[in-house]
This record gives C-alpha cells, sequence and structure tokens, in this order.
C-alpha cells in the first residue's frame, strides 16, 4: 500500500477553529472543508510543514502562533486512490489577532466551534483529527 504523509493544522482563537474550503485550483478535494493541510515532502518534520503550510495557506507568520497540541498520526484511507493511505499529523496552534489571508488553494473560510463541523462537506475525516486535538 502507498503511503503519504500530510499534516494538518487548526488555528484557534477565542474559541473558534479555522476551517478552509478548498478551492477548484487544487489537485484533489476540490470544494470540501479541511484545516490547514500539505504532503510531508522527503525527510520534513512534520511541525516544519505545519508551520510552512500555515504560512502559505493563510498569511500568519510564525511568531503569531502557539503550539497547543499536536496529535497521533492517523491513517485514512484514500477515497480518491486504491491501495493507498494518508498518514496525517494533527496539530493544534493558538493565534493572537488572526487576519487571514487566503493564497490559490482555498477559496473560503470560517471560524466555527467543533460542533458546527458536522454542518460541512470535509475532506475524508477531518472529525477525527480534530478530536484528536480536543
Amino acid at each position: 500500500m502507498k503511503s503519504t504523509k500530510i499534516v494538518t493544522s487548526f488555528l484557534v482563537h477565542n474559541d473558534k477553529y479555522l476551517i478552509l474550503k478548498r478551492s477548484e485550483k487544487v489537485k484533489s478535494m476540490k470544494g470540501l472543508w479541511s484545516g490547514i493541510s500539505g504532503i510531508i515532502e522527503g525527510s520534513e518534520e512534520p511541525i516544519y510543514r505545519a508551520k510552512r503550510e500555515i504560512f502559505e495557506e493563510t498569511d500568519i507568520t510564525e511568531n503569531k502562533i502557539s503550539l497547543l497540541k499536536s496529535g497521533q498520526q492517523i491513517r485514512v484511507d484514500s477515497p480518491q486512490y486504491a491501495n493507498h493511505e494518508w498518514l496525517i499529523f494533527p496539530f493544534l496552534f493558538s493565534v493572537q489577532d488572526p487576519t487571514i489571508t487566503l493564497n490559490w488553494e482555498n477559496q473560503e473560510y470560517r471560524w466555527i466551534s467543533p460542533l458546527e463541523l458536522t454542518q460541512y462537506q470535509t475532506v475524508p475525516s477531518l472529525d477525527k483529527v480534530l478530536a484528536s486535538l480536543l
């Protein structure tokens, strides 16, 4: 089975969690809501990739976030590809005075409570990833 290592991060501010709606320009999971995610390249440390993706996707710099928790790796079968799995490394960061500037990968964002997540069409297992951090 082929594995792809991915980071998925959530930012929290005033007890609300940031989710992003993936744009039509991305390769996979178009139009679905997700955390801040990206593929871990080579031998990168997951925490390095998580901070880089936060900056790339929201324009929030490392000095404005604080790591609250890193969860255990979660294995998810890929719904797109046969014989493929994602190994997700979850992270939760607090953010002070968040000003979000989206890049091309996402088209919309929302600050929600964890219970509101069920109202959104999300990437697979996003609820499990967030629950692992709460």
